[in-house]
């Protein structure tokens, strides 16, 4: 960090490169000697948009030119920047230099920067350390941390903090009730979810957008679609994530008649385009509830009548709405005029249906093109080999099968544990195939045994 200390050094040079940065953004580009006013706001106006290098390119000049010197609030921009980016090796540096100059236990905004740099980064242990080195963290830096953890697909661990900041007296706002959500429509957590959307009403606390999308999202996922709808119907105010969202609980839950009349309420009730994130929406909830015709005219008019380019994922969810009607010709024939290179998710959705038609030439096809992408990831792999051996055996192709299972045990191939999420008492308890470690274990078995005669006879 020496580079920091005198004027003449550089920082920039670690940041990646992506090209020469624009000048058009700058007015006073390249006017050697910035003013104080105008450098920083600048590196302000560039952290906060979607232009992070350019904000770190004006960082160093400011460091070149001897007339303006880093203040506090520079560090909080070009943080800001560096987490927009992701770019922790250089965040990092910037972060040790604060610390060794005593600026980040002065300067509340610089350690909520350093936290969003580093769960912006998915260094979520790094941001934890950050965050309970501050003495009194208020609501802002909590909903970072919240963020980060949601981020991170740890969704135990950001409501574990939304409940420890009730214990630390700080009260959440919008934004913290909004992540805590999200968090519990990752986990599945439904008691949770009802007692925050109770407690947004007990408080009073603004019904806008963002919370109210947040709570359709929450009951939809969490398989709680009447209240999903309920919550969506009373909103003041919707925007296209609203509309996403609750097609997304309908296409769920396979409804796909009720998805398809969203599609049209937007665009008459809020003069709402749809989206490429909606239209993929309804055309999972077209899968789901087998409506192939409507989902073939919605994937070829797209384009005419939407203004949007079909991508890969809509492509891959009309072949597998294809595939489980086993039209295996007009599928094929789709991925041949795919204007991109099919990938996983596409010859997934093939091999899929090949188990319950038991297509064993086709399933044999898809698994050589699934080898063939050689993403490096060999649990996809020995996935899509399970998946060919249980075909064999469904199609009494039992030779095929030991030979297949051979191979597994000489490639050393394990098959991608299984799992499971259930909440009790607004605990989120999960379980993985084959470990033994859940507390309640002996309890759970003791239950499964009463059962099982019950389960073998229905």
């Amino acid at each position: 960090m020496e580079a920091m200390a005198v004027p003449g050094g550089t920082m920039y040079n670690h940041a990646p490169t992506q090209g020469p940065p624009s000048c058009s953004y700058c007015p006073w580009f390249p006017q050697k000697q910035l003013r104080f006013k105008q450098a920083h706001c600048l590196l302000r106006t560039l952290s906060t948009c979607s232009q992070p290098r350019l904000a770190l390119h004006y960082f160093d000049i400011m460091l070149r030119d001897g007339n303006v010197r880093p203040q506090n609030h520079t560090f909080h921009f070009v943080l800001f920047a560096c987490a927009n980016a992701c770019w922790n090796l250089l965040g990092r540096q910037i972060h040790c230099w604060v610390l060794k100059n005593g600026i980040i236990l002065a300067d509340g905004h610089i350690q909520t920067a350093v936290v969003r740099l580093y769960a912006g980064c998915n260094l979520i242990n790094d941001a934890r350390k950050t965050f309970d080195e501050i003495p009194l963290p208020d609501v802002v830096q909590w909903n970072v941390l919240m963020s980060g953890y949601a981020r991170c697909n740890l969704a135990s661990e950001a409501l574990n903090a939304f409940r420890y900041m009730f214990v630390m007296g700080v009260e959440p706002d919008e934004f913290c009730v909004t992540t805590a959500l999200m968090a519990c429509a990752q986990s599945g957590a439904l008691v949770q979810g009802k007692w925050i959307h109770e407690y947004i009403k007990k408080k009073s606390l603004e019904f806008d957008v963002f919370v109210g999308t947040a709570l359709v999202d929450m009951y939809a996922k969490c398989g709680c679609l009447y209240m999903a709808v309920e919550v969506f119907e009373g909103m003041p105010k919707r925007n296209a994530f609203s509309w996403a969202a609750m097609i997304g609980g309908f296409a769920m839950h396979g409804h796909a008649r009720e998805a398809i009349h969203c599609l049209e309420r937007m665009q008459v009730e809020d003069r709402l385009k749809p989206d490429g994130v909606v239209l993929l929406g309804v055309l999972v909830a077209c899968t789901h509830a087998g409506f192939q015709e409507e989902g073939l005219f919605l994937l070829d008019n797209m384009k005419a009548r939407y203004g949007i380019m079909p991508r890969h994922e809509h492509y891959s969810c009309v072949v597998d709405l294809l595939c489980r009607a086993a039209r295996w010709d007009e599928a094929l024939a789709l991925i041949k005029r795919m204007p991109m290179k099919p990938l996983a998710s596409v010859w997934g959705a093939v091999l899929s249906s090949c188990r319950t038609h038991k297509n064993v030439e086709l399933a044999e096809l898809a698994v050589k093109e699934l080898v063939k992408l050689d993403n490096g990831d060999i649990t996809e792999e020995a996935a899509a080999l399970v998946q060919l051996t249980n075909i064999y055996l469904s199609a009494e192709k039992g030779e095929k099968a030991c030979t297949l299972r051979r191979t597994f045990g000489e490639r050393r191939m394990n098959k991608p544990p299984g799992c499971s999420m259930i909440e009790v008492n607004g605990i989120s308890n999960e379980f993985v195939s084959g470990d033994v470690s859940h507390k309640d274990l002996p309890q759970i078995l003791a239950i499964l045994e009463l059962l099982l005669p019950d389960l073998i006879v229905g």
